[in-house]
């Protein structure tokens, strides 16, 4: 019994000194460890509101990636893709294709009749050869025979030219020397020749070194910066919402602004009623990004109603608040869209039925995202299933 004890009281004593071990938090440099999978979201970021269908957030935000990155680039080169998705056959061009296995009797009929013309072609295509191989043949004959008339001839000349007595000499010696010049002329010439060609494929041959190394260069630089989550223009934000993705764009100075990809996406499907994505609902541009309470939303959307509502403006703008919440029942709904209504000045004017522009307040947790669309009903409420769905 003691040894029983005794041995009860060491395990005991081994689980208090060993306790289970947990996963590390930090490096052995005290440094932590960083976090797998996307940033959470944040104040003072902008770039795309996109829902989606619940539990597909993933495979959404990747083709969301996918279908803003070609748009942008559309906007950047100047190209119409319009003009291009409207050549696209609607339909598959379809061919039937028969098997000479078939056992429908037509079918080897069909099949003897192509076998026999094909024949009868062949046979065609080869005496057309043959013509074209005979008539060669005569060109090259007639040409050699006028080579050897016209060798003869020069023979002819220079056995009378002796008979003239004594001026036959010196036309011999002109006739010696013209000789020999001819041929020091035929043995410089194939010189410079070489020397031609040897500087030509010398200068092909560098230039293609060099396109092959800078080619190279960019394609490591691109992948670098592809590895660095920080150097990419679109990036995946967590929102921690079911059925939502945020898609963050760093915008450069030059670079179209989330307003103008989003509304280049969506004049484009409507027009054009292409599918573009399986899981996107809807995709909204955003902003500008604060804290969710009515004193910071007031003061951070200044800077947004100074460039699209100013006040010194020939042509006043109705406009309309579009309010949002999820992940959040602490605010209060007309407070907000007060704010944000009260922020835009007096020449522009409230209007819930046919506003040039809309102001999108979207609240996701303790964040609120702001933007700024254009012909929203017009345009399904920016809703991508319904602008490229066959039924109107």
């Amino acid at each position: 019994m003691a040894g029983d004890n005794k041995s009860k009281s060491g395990s005991t004593a081994n689980a208090a000194t060993n306790p289970k071990k947990r996963k590390q938090r930090y490096r052995p440099n005290n440094k932590p460890v960083k976090k797998k999978g996307s940033y959470p979201l944040r104040p003072g970021v902008q770039g795309f509101f996109i829902t989606c269908d619940g539990g597909r957030e993933h495979q959404a935000s990747q083709e969301a990636i996918n279908v803003i990155d070609s748009f942008f680039e559309e906007l950047v080169l100047g190209k119409d893709s319009g003009g291009k998705i409207a050549n696209v056959p609607s339909r598959p061009l379809n061919k039937k294709i028969k098997f000479s296995y078939s056992d429908s009797s037509g079918s080897d009929d069909d099949d003897d009749d192509k076998d026999e013309e094909e024949e009868e072609e062949d046979q065609e295509h080869e005496e057309k050869k043959e013509k074209e191989d005979s008539a060669i043949h005569k060109e090259n004959d007639v040409s050699n025979e006028n080579a050897r008339s016209e060798t003869s001839d020069s023979n002819k000349n220079g056995d009378t030219c002796p008979e003239n007595g004594s001026e036959g000499e010196p036309n011999e010696k002109k006739e010696v020397d013209k000789s020999h010049e001819t041929k020091a002329d035929e043995a410089e010439e194939p010189e410079p020749k070489k020397q031609c060609i040897e500087t030509t494929v010398s200068k092909c041959v560098i230039p293609a070194k060099v396109e092959e190394k800078s080619v190279d260069k960019l394609i490591e630089a691109e992948l670098l910066e592809l590895g660095d989550k920080s150097k990419r223009r679109f990036n995946k934000l967590d929102s921690g919402c079911n059925g939502l993705v945020f898609v963050q764009m760093r915008k450069l100075d030059g670079d179209p602004g989330p307003k103008e990809i989003v509304q280049h996406i969506m004049t484009s499907a409507a027009a054009t009623r292409k599918h573009m994505s399986r899981f996107i609902l809807r995709v909204l541009p955003i902003e500008l990004a604060c804290y969710a309470s009515e004193e910071e939303i007031s003061r951070a959307i200044v800077p947004l109603v100074q460039k699209y509502f100013p006040v010194e403006t020939e042509n006043p703008q109705k406009f309309a608040v579009l309010y949002g919440a999820r992940a959040n029942t602490g605010i209060d709904r007309m407070k907000i869209i007060n704010a944000v209504a009260k922020s835009v000045p007096a020449p522009h004017k409230v209007d819930l039925n046919n506003p040039d522009k809309s102001i999108v307040v979207e609240i996701v947790k303790t964040v609120c995202l702001i933007g700024v669309v254009e012909k929203f009903k017009e345009l399904a409420k920016y809703n991508l299933r319904q602008l490229t769905s066959s039924k109107p």
